[in-house]
């Protein structure tokens, strides 16, 4: 049987709350709304997401809206900095250079592999594929070059070098406070 790092991350924390005489208290937070965004508020916004073309890359539009702690790098920095003092309610047009979203391509992240490893459907230029990374991580792959032999894959983020337009609105924001 096989069971994921996550599923063993659950177990261990479920069980450590379950021990008798345990004398280190859980910690607990509870959310109050806050005015504006800082660190550490817990957002969400609404968002669509264009390239310098307006293709639509990504938007939340029909969908659940995106929820991440500010400050805490779980967005791409150039946003997370324009939204910073926002408050609910308001509208912000951001484009961030590539510099301060998913970088620029790194040349080091291209990968030449051996045709056989690669399945047959997969070699296509622009064909995108899965791989685990050490750590167990899913990380997408694409195919950016196939030859008679080989075939050269890009590490690099699908969005590295390109400059994103967001168009976000932010319908919440709370504030955590350790009990």
């Amino acid at each position: 049987m096989v069971i994921s790092g996550a599923v063993v991350g659950a177990l261990f924390f479920l069980t450590q709350l379950s021990i008798p005489g345990r004398s280190q208290a859980t910690p607990a937070f509870t959310f109050r709304p806050a005015t504006e965004i800082s660190d550490g508020s817990v957002v969400t916004i609404e968002y669509t997401l264009t390239d310098t073309a307006g293709t639509l890359i990504e938007t939340t539009s029909g969908k659940e809206p995106l929820t991440y702690i500010h400050g805490a790098g779980q967005i791409v920095p150039g946003l997370e900095r324009e939204l910073n003092g926002l408050k609910v309610g308001e509208q912000r047009k951001v484009q961030v250079r590539p510099e301060e979203g998913y970088g620029l391509p790194d040349e080091k992240a291209f990968q030449e592999l051996p045709r056989d490893k690669v399945p047959p459907e997969a070699q296509k230029v622009g064909a995108m594929l899965m791989t685990k990374s050490p750590d167990g991580r899913m990380i997408p792959i694409r195919v950016h070059q196939v030859t008679a032999t080989t075939v050269v894959v890009d590490f690099n983020h699908p969005l590295a070098g390109k400059t994103l337009n967001f168009d976000v609105t932010v319908k919440d924001i709370k504030a955590a406070e350790a009990k």
